[in-house]
């Protein structure tokens, strides 16, 4: 029987995707970027930011040169915007540290913001071509199922095992076809649920096949059911159908982006609301409840819309046109609640 990586390799070049964005002119720094847009991230999205991103920011000198809110404003809608900040970090240093140039060690890109192990090792393995293995979610799976590891995938000791199964795994000769196919597989024939086993170039030897413990693998024990944070969020709104938004200056998962006047409490909008633009609460209209999910917790915001009369700009603020903000970095629940206030 041939070697599994020989198999994997021998599938791609008849099965594995070879026209996605970031594979028509391989690069270190297209690999970097696209690779940073996955995580997390279906390939179907990170697609269409990915072609966006790299038109206005083309190499790490133009990305380095820029500033965190034009790349939070390309970033705006995809999410986990840390990956944003830390790209923007990371530019910074190679520009500083490394002459521009991507550097091509596993311990110098893992010293990069935003870089673990797995993602230096797509970057040496698909832009350098050097060997280097790769463990992605995909990944984990296929290796879980081939090699019927049953342990508890988010403990540390079943991690250390699947990196030593992926390094021997690792050929000497097509490094880069060898780790896209392995994520190929992953994503197109052993998926999370329904697989298509019969298509698997590694069916052979695949022991959760031969055992039927396919659909019970790669074991993860349940995580605890997500909190529920409710907030209030106030929308004034100007004459000429501005809306006013604030820059998030505080920690968390928002931070640098555009979002609404927001508190856990009604009152202090309604303070808001008298101490900025001297109006009672009783002028607050309500909009739909916006419901969004994040990793660890679920968001319930309750919008309020005040028409004002435009007045100073606070600091951190600014006035926008809700159909002309591209610019900004705003999240997918702002920008949705802010196509509710065009309708109104």
């Amino acid at each position: 029987m041939k070697k599994f990586s020989t198999r994997l390799i021998e599938w791609h070049h008849i099965n594995g995707r070879k026209n996605l964005p970031w594979q028509k002119r391989k690069t270190p720094y297209r690999i970097w970027i696209s690779e940073i847009m996955l995580q997390q991230t279906r390939v179907s999205t990170a697609s269409l930011y990915f072609t966006k991103f790299i038109k206005k920011f083309p190499n790490v000198k133009k990305l380095a040169a820029s500033n965190v809110d034009e790349i939070l404003g390309c970033w705006s809608g995809l999410g986990y915007y840390a990956r944003a900040r830390n790209i923007h970090k990371a530019a910074e240093k190679i520009e500083s540290e490394y002459g521009g140039r991507i550097p091509n060690s596993l311990d110098k890109l893992m010293n990069l913001p935003g870089i673990g192990k797995s993602t230096a090792g797509a970057i040496l393995a698909l832009g350098f071509k050097k060997k280097a293995a790769i463990l992605d979610g995909n990944v984990k799976r296929v290796l879980s199922r081939h090699r019927k590891i049953d342990e508890d995938i988010s403990l540390t000791s079943t991690s250390n095992k699947l990196w030593e199964v992926s390094i021997n795994l690792v050929p000497d000769n097509l490094i880069d076809v060898y780790t896209q196919s392995i994520m190929d597989l992953g994503a197109t024939i052993c998926t999370k649920s329904n697989p298509s086993c019969n298509s698997c170039p590694v069916k052979e030897d695949c022991l959760a096949l031969e055992e039927g413990l396919v659909k019970y693998l790669p074991l993860k024990r349940k995580s605890k059911p997500k909190d529920t944070k409710i907030v209030h969020w106030l929308i004034p709104l100007s004459p000429k159908g501005e809306l006013l938004l604030q820059k998030r200056i505080d920690k968390g998962l928002w931070e640098g982006l555009w979002t609404f006047i927001e508190s856990d409490k009604r009152e202090i909008l309604e303070q808001e609301c008298l101490m900025r633009f001297k109006i009672e609460n009783r002028n607050l209209h309500p909009l739909k409840t916006v419901k969004h999910s994040f990793s660890h917790y679920n968001l319930v915001a309750i919008p309020y819309v005040i028409e004002v009369k435009k007045s100073a700009i606070y600091k951190n603020t600014v006035w926008v046109n809700p159909i002309n903000v591209e610019s900004l970095g705003i999240p997918a629940p702002i920008k949705k609640t802010m196509q509710q206030v065009t309708t109104l």
